[in-house]
C-alpha cells in the first residue's frame, strides 16, 4: 500500500516561464491572431503628456482598454479629443511588460461614423490647395478700422448672437449688415453661396462710392466680411466642405474671416477665407479693435500734437527773447556802431602812418646804396667788355697767318679752299701776315 505521504500521479508540469518572457510570449500572441485592429469605443481619461504623448481608454458597456497613442500619430489628428466622444481607432495589441497591461497602440483616430466623410474632406482639400486657392500670397490682411461690418451667418443662431454682443460692447458706433443663411442641411451650401454674393455686391457698390459718402452717409461702406456659425459635429459643419462655397469665397473683394464652430473644428471655409478665426466671437474681435483702444491712440495724438506745438511755442518765444536782446534800445546800437566806426578808423590811421614809415625807410634804405649798386654794375659790364674784346682778338684771322698759314684767292677775291679751284696756270693771291704775294699754279696734288 502507498503511504500516506507519498504523492500521487499527476500531470507532467508546465515549464517555468520568466516573467517578461511570459509578457513577450503573449504579446506575439496577440500580434499573430489580432494585429492590426480596428476599435470603435467611447474616450475615458484622455491626457496628453509633455512628451507630446496621449494616454486614454477605449470603453464600452462590456469593458475597456489601456491605449496609447504616440506623438508623431497624435499630431495627425484633425480634431481635440475629449472624454465622452465616441471614436474609432486602428492600432496594434500588444503588452506593456513594465506593468504587464493589455494596451493598444493606436495609430489613427476618427469620430465614430466620419471615416467616409473626413475622407472626403481630405481628399477635397488636396484638391482645392492644389489649385492654390490657400495659397497664403492671396490672403489679405484685415483694415485697421473697418467702415462696415457683414455677416452671413443663420438669424437664429447662437453664434449670431454672441457676434453682436461682441460688436455692439467693442464698436457700436461701426455699422453692420446681415445678410441671413442657412449653415446647416442639404439647402446651406446654395444659401451660404447666394448670401455671400449679395454682401460682395454691396461691398464693391461701397467701394465705388466711398468718394460720395458725404452725398449719401446713410449706406454703410462694407470692407470686411464674416463667415460664421456655432460648433457641431462633423455632420453639422459640412455646408462649409463644399466646393463651390470655397471658390466663392476666394472671390471675396474684401477680406473674408471664416469663424466656424470650436477652436478645434477645421472647414474648407477656414483655409479659403484670409483669416480663420477659433470661434465666432473671436471673428468679430479680429473686426473690433474695441472703441476705447482707439480713443486712446486719439489721445495719444493729441497729446503729442499739443506736446509738439508747445515745444513749437517755447522755441519761437525764445528766439524772439534773443532777438530783442539783440535789438536792444536804438541809442544803444547806435553808441556801439560809432564806437566799432571810432576804432576802425583809428585802426586806419595806424595802418597809413606804418606804412609811411616803411616807405621812408625803404627810400632811405635804396638812397644810401645806390652809389653802391651803381658802382658794381659799372664794373660788371667794363669785365663784360674785357671779356668780349678777348674773344674778338683771339677770332682775328692775323693770327692764324701769323703761324705760317695763307688765305688763298682768285683773282676775283673768292677765296680758294680745294685743289679743283686752282687749275694749272692759274694766277692766285696769297695773303701773309705781313703782306701778299702772286703766285701761279703749277702742278695741283690731291692729299
Amino acid at each position: 500500500m502507498n503511504s500516506i505521504f507519498e504523492t500521487p500521479n499527476r500531470a507532467a508540469a508546465p515549464p517555468i516561464w520568466d516573467v517578461g518572457a511570459l509578457c513577450r510570449a503573449i504579446g506575439d500572441a496577440l500580434q499573430a491572431r489580432f494585429n492590426p485592429v480596428a476599435v470603435r469605443g467611447e474616450l475615458s481619461g484622455f491626457s496628453r503628456a509633455a512628451s507630446g504623448h496621449c494616454y486614454f481608454n477605449l470603453k464600452d458597456a462590456n469593458g475597456q482598454i489601456r491605449c496609447a497613442m504616440f506623438r508623431r500619430a497624435a499630431d495627425q489628428i484633425g480634431f481635440m479629443p475629449r472624454d465622452g466622444e465616441m471614436v474609432e481607432v486602428r492600432g496594434r495589441l500588444g503588452v506593456y511588460e513594465q506593468r504587464g497591461d493589455l494596451q493598444l497602440v493606436v495609430e489613427s483616430m476618427q469620430r465614430a461614423g466620419q471615416g467616409a466623410l473626413f475622407e472626403q474632406f481630405l481628399r477635397m482639400k488636396a484638391q482645392l490647395e492644389a489649385e492654390g486657392l490657400f495659397d497664403a500670397a492671396r490672403k489679405r490682411p484685415l483694415p485697421p478700422l473697418p467702415r462696415g461690418i457683414g455677416i452671413v451667418t443663420s438669424p437664429g443662431a447662437a453664434a449670431l448672437h454672441d457676434v453682436v454682443t461682441a460688436l455692439r460692447r467693442r464698436v457700436p458706433h461701426i455699422p453692420v449688415v446681415l445678410v441671413p443663411a442657412l449653415v446647416q442641411g442639404a439647402q446651406a451650401p446654395q444659401s451660404l453661396v447666394e448670401a455671400l454674393q449679395k454682401l460682395y455686391r454691396l461691398a464693391q457698390d461701397g467701394q465705388g462710392m466711398a468718394a460720395d459718402l458725404a452725398a449719401d452717409p446713410q449706406k454703410p461702406v462694407i470692407d470686411t466680411i464674416l463667415l460664421v456659425r456655432g460648433g457641431g459635429s462633423l455632420e453639422d459643419l459640412w455646408a462649409f466642405n463644399d466646393e463651390q462655397l470655397a471658390r466663392t469665397i476666394v472671390q471675396s473683394p474684401v477680406p473674408l474671416i471664416s469663424g466656424v464652430g470650436h477652436e478645434t473644428d477645421f472647414t474648407i471655409a477656414d483655409f479659403c477665407a484670409d483669416l480663420r478665426a477659433p470661434t465666432p466671437t473671436a471673428a468679430a474681435e479680429l473686426v473690433s479693435q474695441p472703441r476705447e483702444v482707439w480713443l486712446g491712440a486719439l489721445q495719444l495724438l493729441q497729446d503729442r500734437l499739443a506736446n509738439g506745438a508747445q515745444r513749437l511755442l517755447d522755441r519761437q518765444q525764445q528766439r524772439l527773447d534773443l532777438a530783442t536782446q539783440r535789438l536792444g534800445r536804438p541809442s544803444s546800437q547806435l553808441a556801439r556802431n560809432h564806437l566799432q566806426l571810432s576804432r576802425q578808423a583809428q585802426r586806419l590811421r595806424h595802418a597809413m602812418l606804418l606804412k609811411m614809415q616803411r616807405l621812408a625807410h625803404g627810400q632811405q634804405v635804396l638812397q644810401a646804396s645806390l652809389p653802391q649798386v651803381l658802382q658794381r654794375s659799372l664794373q660788371a659790364q667794363a669785365q663784360r667788355l674785357e671779356r668780349m674784346d678777348l674773344r674778338l682778338q683771339l677770332l682775328d684771322p692775323r693770327l692764324v697767318l701769323q703761324r705760317g698759314y695763307a688765305l688763298l684767292s682768285d683773282d676775283k677775291g673768292r677765296p680758294v679752299t680745294q685743289v679743283r679751284q686752282a687749275p694749272p696756270g692759274a694766277a692766285l693771291k696769297a695773303q701773309l701776315s705781313d703782306g701778299a704775294v702772286d703766285v701761279v699754279v703749277t702742278q695741283p696734288r690731291l692729299l
